[in-house]
């Protein structure tokens, strides 16, 4: 299963909105038959990718075993289900470790395989499984996208002096670093504060990617400029506005970017309505480079999931903060978050971090 996990890693930035997915067949003697991950969506999932590498080997899989990262699907979508695969293949045991969250699966894959006398196994590794598909899991479960919440500040907390400037507070290697996290999200959420100050491309370049992330700017009244260089290739644009403007929506359209109207209080975007219509278009994770305005909103919201904060080991005095909220009238409105991990990243370090509240547990 360990295996099966890491082939599902290769599917990340491939396989988007599917879920990342391996599989590793076995011979009852532990022997390796197959093994493959999921492919571009609408091409063959881990299961079918598995089959195909055992008969390119010249092996029969039949009485074989089958370790899947998550449940093998049961319905008809762009592909065939993969539990009718497994089934017609003649495996004797299917291992999975963790249930798909999609309705139209929920359980009737595991429940298929056991009606036509596999021995279908569910649990192995099942957190890290849920782990390398959060996302699918987040738009399934609770019909938006996982947010995570990206910042790079000084050692108290700052992410630009006074005037904006921020470049650079950390050094390379975790700016590259970042660059993993844009390729783990099939979009990129930015305001128009980052776009006018900064001109971000906010696509994926330190790394290799089959796809690069819808960019997405939060810009209430489209003062985005048709010149930003966030609405240029690869990769797609999405504006999402709350004041309609014809001809500012018109001479941002002729750019190939998207508009779209979510209004919400005080002429501003209804950011848990951007947030559904990013679920409703399949993105599974979505990765926040935004400022402390933009920030501070999607925490009183309670949008965020994590924080994915690079820390320098600089003091800086005045300046921005990573959010801007509050202020709080006691210590015990405090948002209370739980480490997941700390690491060093060339001189600085790597936070991550989620807020302390119930989730819902994988099937």
């Amino acid at each position: 299963m360990r295996q099966a996990l890491a082939l599902a890693t290769q599917a990340i930035g491939l396989s988007d909105p599917n879920p990342r997915v391996g599989c590793v067949i076995l011979a009852a003697d532990g022997r390796l038959l197959g093994a493959g991950h999921t492919q571009p969506a609408g091409q063959a999932h881990a299961e079918v990718m598995a089959l195909r590498d055992a008969q390119a080997r010249g092996h029969e899989v039949r009485g074989a075993t089958a370790y899947v990262t998550l449940e093998p699907c049961s319905h008809h979508g762009r592909t065939p289900p993969c539990c009718d695969a497994l089934v017609a293949a003649g495996l004797a045991r299917v291992v999975a470790a963790v249930g798909d969250p999609n309705p139209l699966v929920a359980g009737q894959g595991m429940a298929r395989l056991r009606a036509a006398g596999i021995a279908a196994e569910l649990g192995l590794l099942a957190e890290e499984a849920r782990e390398l598909n959060i996302g699918f899991f987040s738009r399934m479960q609770r019909g938006r996208p996982f947010v995570r919440l990206k910042a790079a500040a000084s050692l108290d907390g700052r992410t630009a002096l006074p005037d904006g400037q921020s470049q650079w507070i950390t050094g390379e290697a975790a700016r590259r670093d970042g660059h993993v996290f844009r390729k783990r999200a099939n979009a990129i959420l930015t305001g128009i504060g980052t776009v006018r100050d900064d001109d971000p491309r906010l696509d994926v370049r330190f790394v290799e990617t089959a796809l690069q992330p819808l960019r997405v700017i939060v810009d209430s009244r489209l003062e985005t400029s048709p010149a930003a260089r966030i609405l240029q290739p690869p990769g797609r644009a999405l504006i999402y506005a709350a004041v309609e403007d014809a001809a500012r929506a018109r001479a941002l359209a002729d750019t190939g970017a998207e508009i779209a109207f979510k209004p919400g209080p005080g002429g501003k975007v209804d950011l848990a309505a951007l947030l559904a219509d990013l679920g409703a278009r399949g993105v599974n994770e979505l990765h926040v480079e935004a400022g402390h305005k933009l920030n501070g909103s999607l925490l009183r919201a309670g949008l965020v999931d994590e924080f994915l904060i690079y820390l320098a080991p600089k003091l800086l005095g005045q300046g921005r903060e990573i959010a801007a909220f509050g202020p709080l009238a006691s210590l015990g409105e405090a948002l209370e978050l739980n480490w997941r991990s700390v690491d060093p990243v060339g001189a600085d370090l790597r936070l991550i971090a989620r807020p302390v509240m119930p989730r819902p547990e994988a099937p």
